[in-house]
This record gives C-alpha cells, structure tokens and sequence, in this order.
C-alpha cells in the first residue's frame, strides 16, 4: 500500500470578480503529493451547498483522494480584489464549513494509517477544527511525521495556537515573512532569521525547520546539519501555491529516504515550475511524477 499523506484543514474557493479558483494550503499540499505517488489525501469539511459539490467535482477531476465532511455550514469563501497598486486584497469568511471539521469515525480511521500530515494556523482559528486536528495528530501512529505549515493569515492566530501546534509537530515550514512575526511574539527582535529556526528547532525538539524566503533562496535546518539553495530565475506566471508545492516535494523526496539536500533540491526545482504555471494545482512534468515510481 503507498503511504498516506494528508493535508488537514481549509478548504475553500478563491473568488475574484470574474472567476473562481479551488484554494487551500492542505489541499495543495495534497494534490502536490500525490503526483509524487503517494496517496494523497485533502481532509476538511464543505457546505450542503452547490460550491461544496463543486469542491467535490474539481478534487474528482484532480483524482486527489480527499475526506470532506458535509457541514450545516456553508463552503469556505474567500473574496479577493485586486487594488489600484495590483496588490491583491483578501476578505477570509468566517464560520463556514472548514471552521467546523468534524472528527468522525472515517477521520479516526484514516488518521491511524495515515504516514505524514500538513496543517497550519489558519483552520485552528476556531475552537471546534482546532480539536479535531489535535485529535488527528493524536491518532496517528508512532513515528509519523506532522508538518505544521505555519501560513500565517490576517490575524487569525494567536501565540498559544503557534505553540502549541509547534509542540505537536516535528518539522515547521515558515516564510521570511512570518519569522518576523514570531521573533515579535517570542521577544526575539534583532536575531537574524536563522538563528530564530534554529532556536525554534532546539526549543520544540523539531527534526526539520523549513525557511522560504522567495527569490532570495531558502533553508532546511536539522540538528546535524543547514541546506541552502537559490531560487532559480524564472518568468513567473504567478506564485499561488509554490510554497505548498515546496513542502510536497521535500516532504515526498524526504519520505523516500533521500538526502535532506537533494529533497531540498527537488522542492526549489518543483516550486519553480508551479511559479511559472497559473494556480495552485498544475500538473507536474512527467520527469517529476514518475521519480518515485521507478
């Protein structure tokens, strides 16, 4: 049986004024894995509602395996407008579907199978995904490995909710972006970028800090050793995605055994070639989705 690998929490479409797009980190992170092979699955929750059926019909169209739990709530929204600056602008809807996971009898089922899982801040602004993600991560099994993609968003997130997800897991994905807010919360101004993942890695016992910082390269911190790579040029079309296309690969070279410089390799390479397509989810280059199946 290939191995599960997870994204647990949002699910949601990116409305703009003349189109909709299927969003999400764990959705991405989900669809990116399982182009490497693995069985990727999108774990959240959708509205009784023609946008939840959607969702369903576009995962379908992917061939992405998912567990979406059917709410009173209606499907996950996001507005996005574009200002007179070109910089897109964000409403993030609250109480819908994915504020309100449910971890039922399937989701136990899967969590115990379940090889490696992907989750952040943003589902864990409410009460009720918060503890059904807790949940999950308690259920799986000994020596798995639990991704807290950090995706920091608007203010939806609180340093007992960073911390505590930190403690769950053992490896971190962050950005340039937000170690700034964490240096901010944890009274770490003035310490350069690496030294805070590398202070977070010793504190919360962490086997692998991942540090993205765009076109100025990006990090994997371990205990032994520090990987470095540039980021390649490239004419991007947009970046949506790259970053959950980034922790797929790594995590999938990773899971395969491989070295931690060439999962780091892979996932600059990878997240280059989703910058240069448009949305989250393109599908990868054969050379890549048949690595793992030679």
């Amino acid at each position: 049986m290939n191995k599960i690998i997870v994204g647990l929490g949002e699910i949601l479409w990116d409305i703009f004024p003349e189109r909709k797009v299927l969003g999400g980190a764990p959705a991405n992170f989900a669809y990116h894995v399982s182009q490497f092979g693995f069985d990727g699955y999108a774990v959240s929750a959708i509205g009784d509602d023609e946008l939840g059926q959607d969702i369903l019909t576009s995962l379908e169209d992917k061939g992405l395996k998912y567990l979406l739990e059917k709410t009173g709530f209606p499907t996950g929204t996001v507005d996005v407008k574009v200002n007179k600056r070109g910089i897109p602008e964000y409403n993030i809807h609250k109480n819908v579907a994915w504020d309100n996971i449910p971890f039922s009898e399937k989701t136990g089922e899967l969590a115990r199978i379940t090889e490696a899982v992907s989750f952040g801040s943003l589902a864990q602004r409410s009460l009720v995904s918060r503890k059904s993600i807790k949940q999950f991560l308690g259920a799986m099994p000994q020596g798995s490995l639990k991704i807290f993609d950090i995706n920091l968003r608007q203010n939806f997130y609180t340093k007992e909710v960073i911390h505590e997800s930190l403690e769950w897991a053992n490896m971190l994905k962050i950005n340039d972006e937000e170690v700034v807010v964490l240096a901010d919360l944890y009274g770490w101004k003035g310490h350069n970028e690496q030294d805070i993942c590398k202070e977070i890695l010793v504190q919360y016992k962490l086997d692998i800090v991942i540090l993205t910082k765009g076109v100025e390269g990006s990090f994997v911190f371990t205990r032994k050793e520090t990987s470095f790579q540039h980021t390649p040029k490239v004419h991007a079309a947009d970046t949506v995605g790259a970053g959950d296309s980034f922790t797929a690969a790594f995590v999938s070279s990773y899971l395969n055994g491989d070295r931690i410089v060439d999962a780091h390799q892979l996932a600059v390479e990878v997240s280059a070639y989703v910058c240069t397509q448009h949305g989250a989810m393109p599908l990868l280059p054969d050379a890549y989705r048949e690595l793992f199946n030679k």
